[in-house]
């Protein structure tokens, strides 16, 4: 009726939504599950980094804490000839094994990326040293390069040629280990390249077939531009791993003859181990970090656009 008022019933506000019980245990689980992952990390990454530093600014001999030398031990590393001498060796070791590697692995990858008789079979062999250890690897070379009647010379002596001095010369000597290197690890580089040309679309290289261009003109202007991505990734990875290389090292050849092989990841294991001197050592391991983050910033620059990172 008109003039009487209208009792407007109160508004009652919506409940606020909560999380119900299974959402909130599932957020348990989730950091249950993190949990080992963490753990591992603080143990195995945080606190032995942590503590080499604690180690490379203070004198350690014998496993016992000495006085503290703040950045002495980096200041050795200014002036450490025998150093030097060994990062020289390192480089060498690197530049020749990953970019013998990537060559060979990838053309092994063309080869394969066709369908040809015995394919699976000769993909198999071609994949067994990647899974062998490099301490086997190692001692396997040196009957493979013994140099009174091993097997590489004999076959060299069947081809007409004369014996090579695979581990009293030198220059052999760091032949052996890259060619033992490439053995092992050209078949990671064939699996990752040959993977990356199977995920490329046949209809451009077919196209390019029709308008007459030849296999090699399909391969520099298609092929390898679409895996240029994939293939900087791959000397990335095999350029840090070959930065460490060590294994081989020492079961072939020990450094010998002379210091013709010794890499620095010996010379760091010899400082320590020989000479206790833990500090330094320490020191030579960052050094050798600093050389492989530079790597990684450098490489990383080139192909990081591609997956999705900032420039």
């Amino acid at each position: 009726m008109r003039g009487e008022a209208t009792v407007e019933a109160p508004v009652r506000a919506a409940p606020r939504s909560e999380p119900s019980a299974r959402w909130r245990a599932r957020d348990r689980a989730k950091w249950f599950f993190l949990l080992p992952g963490v753990v591992w990390i603080l143990l195995f990454t945080i606190f032995p980094l942590l503590y080499a530093i604690r180690m490379s600014l203070h004198a350690y001999r014998f496993g016992i804490e000495g006085a503290f030398v703040g950045l002495g031990n980096f200041q050795r590393l200014l002036t450490d000839a025998v150093l030097h001498e060994d990062l020289v060796t390192t480089f060498q070791f690197v530049i020749s094994s990953v970019a013998v590697e990537m060559v060979v692995g990838v053309s092994l990858a063309l080869l394969f990326n066709r369908e040809m008789r015995g394919r699976g079979l000769l993909r198999t062999l071609a994949t067994l040293p990647l899974f062998a250890t490099p301490v086997a690897i190692g001692y396997l070379g040196i009957t493979l390069f013994y140099e009174e009647g091993g097997p590489v010379n004999a076959f060299i002596q069947t081809l007409g040629g004369s014996q090579v001095p695979w581990l009293s010369n030198p220059f052999w000597a760091k032949v052996a280990i890259i060619l033992l290197d490439i053995w092992q690890w050209t078949p990671f580089v064939f699996l990752v390249s040959l993977a990356g040309l199977q995920g490329l679309s046949q209809d451009l290289t077919e196209a390019s077939e029709v308008d007459g261009a030849a296999w090699w003109q399909s391969l520099v202007f298609i092929i390898l531009p679409l895996m240029a991505p994939l293939l900087w990734l791959i000397l990335l990875l095999r350029a840090i791993e070959a930065f460490k290389v060590f294994d081989t090292v020492v079961t072939l050849t020990a450094g010998g003859p002379g210091r013709a092989t010794e890499v620095i990841s010996r010379y760091t294991y010899i400082t320590m181990r020989k000479f206790s001197d833990y500090g330094y050592a320490a020191a030579q391991g960052f050094l050798l970090l600093l050389i492989v983050a530079i790597l990684f910033t450098l490489l990383w620059s080139r192909i990081k656009h591609n997956y999705g990172a900032p420039r």
